[in-house]
């Protein structure tokens, strides 16, 4: 909680702050790479440092946290802190960093809003961020306590073992450690993250979904080669040279939109490579034998798009009460709907969990969708791959 004496003055001071945040974090990011050109080269995405989105992602948060100390101050913002902890983990942050960002991101705040930073204002933030960073450092010491690791140290060498293309910009890759050990649990949903080195010597970091059940002998990860400006470096580099014998850096698994347990129905929506946590989740359900209810919806550009099409369908057909329904922009499988995915057309049985992951207008819409229907706000879990621009509004 804020102090007494905190309280009025982050209520009465973050209209302005939050109007700020925008420019403060691009002045922060600014420093703190002229400070550590290595964080940007070896650990953040430089490609959302390019398209703003990171900033974004960061200035969310910030305001999210501050209201939330403001409006629920018996309670913390647990949702946001779990996805930002399970992000933060899968990189190998450590405590010590939060420090660093602290000394440049006060110092951008000053440097924006001048004057108006008094001592009072300062230390009245100094507690919103130390409230954060402190939450945060404690969620993540217990995922690493849970991954069996030390701080940070959450990388191991991996070899590839079998490289497919599953579609003409997807490719799955089969890891298996370089020591022989066994690659290690999991809970299906989750993702790891893969370091690789650039040809300007940069090692930068990337998360994929876990797209196999946690019972295969090996683990599998698909990766859809991403396109635009800038271009996906990671998965663009993977596309052209990984192959099957060679080593990559591969964290521990993290991830919080896990497949739950127990026997109560699910609905597993997702759009584009979207769908590779759900494959975990039911390749999961079919090697346990689950009866229990599994409403799947995938939603893609055409069938010649949908990577692991086969494979999906499959893995739902046989499930004993699994549906699978599918929606394709362009027409080519008559087993489709066209269009994009209308979860009000859905027969949902009672009392059903969601879980959803593709691009934020999917997001959006099968969320909206799902509330109309009834199912409560509380009840619908999501991922988004990517700096999670939602996921302020949504805590």
């Amino acid at each position: 909680m804020l102090s007494e004496q905190a309280v009025p003055v982050v209520r009465a001071t973050l209209p302005a702050v939050g109007g700020a945040l925008d420019e403060i974090t691009e002045r922060f990011y600014g420093r703190l790479f002229d400070a550590h050109p290595e964080l940007l080269r070896d650990l953040f995405n430089r490609g959302n440092q390019a398209n703003g989105e990171q900033r974004q992602a960061l200035a969310g948060s910030i305001a999210a946290f501050a209201s939330a100390l403001l409006e629920r101050p018996d309670a913390r913002p647990d949702v946001m802190l779990t996805r930002i902890a399970h992000k933060h983990a899968s990189l190998g942050v450590t405590a010590a960093q939060y420090k660093t960002v602290h000394e440049h991101l006060f110092a951008a705040i000053v440097e924006v809003l001048g004057d108006a930073v008094t001592a009072e204002v300062a230390q009245a933030w100094d507690e919103v961020y130390w409230l954060m960073a402190n939450a945060l450092i404690t969620v993540e010491a217990r995922l690493y306590q849970e991954a069996g690791v030390a701080e940070g140290q959450v990388w191991r060498s991996m070899e590839i073992t079998e490289r497919r293309d599953e579609t003409a910009d997807t490719v799955s890759f089969v890891l298996r450690h370089t020591d022989g050990t066994p690659t290690g649990a999991f809970r299906p949903g989750q993702y790891v993250s893969v370091q690789v080195t650039l040809p300007d010597g940069a090692r930068q970091i990337r998360q994929y979904s876990l797209s196999a059940a946690p019972t295969r002998p090996h683990w599998r990860i698909t990766v859809k080669r991403v396109d635009g400006d800038p271009a996906g470096e990671v998965s663009s580099w993977l596309h052209a040279h990984a192959r099957a014998g060679d080593t990559v850096e591969v964290s521990a698994p993290f991830g919080d939109l896990v497949l739950p347990e127990g026997e109560s129905p699910l609905l597993l929506a997702s759009a584009g490579i979207g769908s590779t946590p759900m494959l975990a989740m039911l390749d999961h359900l079919v090697a346990t034998g689950s009866t229990r209810p599994v409403v799947v919806v995938h939603a893609d550009r055409s069938p010649a798009s949908h990577a692991h099409a086969a494979e999906l369908r499959r893995l739902v057909n046989t499930l004993p009460q699994g549906s699978l329904h599918l929606w394709y922009e362009e027409p080519g499988d008559s087993s489709a709907r066209p269009g994009r995915a209308d979860a009000t057309a859905l027969d949902l049985p009672d009392g059903v969990t969601a879980y959803l992951c593709g691009p934020l207008p999917f997001l959006r819409s099968v969320r909206g969708d799902l509330i109309g229907r009834g199912v409560a706000a509380a009840g619908i879990h999501y991922e988004v791959f990517g700096p999670d621009l939602w996921l302020g509004a949504e805590s």
